[in-house]
């Protein structure tokens, strides 16, 4: 390929882009840059992260059919950030692969997550 490309951002698929960012902005401390109740945009980490809303949104399965991608995070009270995440909305999910390494939580929408020690 004689062109390159950039990568400029991430954008996940929501039911309610306003509220999914409100979310993941208190979880991060990120900015909300722009939001509309269509497209809302988060930045503050290497890579924005937006949301956009797509009519019929179902929540993807964890772990199963519908998952296609998920979100990284680090911290370095893994115990204590998931106790907070779980009180601005996020719950543990059932399935755990990564044993003490990381933590799968879903997002209030039901996207899987993880926090893992950094």
């Amino acid at each position: 390929m004689s062109n390159t490309i950039t990568f400029t951002s991430v954008v996940v698929n929501s039911a309610d882009p306003v509220a999914l960012a409100a979310f993941y902005a208190a979880a991060t401390g990120w900015k909300i840059t722009s939001a509309d109740p269509d497209f809302t945009t988060l930045d503050g980490g290497a890579t924005p992260v937006s949301f956009q809303r797509v009519e019929g949104y179902q929540v993807p399965r964890w772990p199963g059919p519908g998952h296609r991608l998920h979100l990284d995070f680090a911290a370095a009270d893994v115990p204590a950030t998931v106790k907070a995440l779980v009180e601005l909305g996020a719950a543990v999910a059932e399935e755990q692969p990564g044993g003490d390494d990381w933590v799968v939580l879903t997002d209030p929408e039901g996207h899987p997550f993880c926090v893992s020690a950094g």
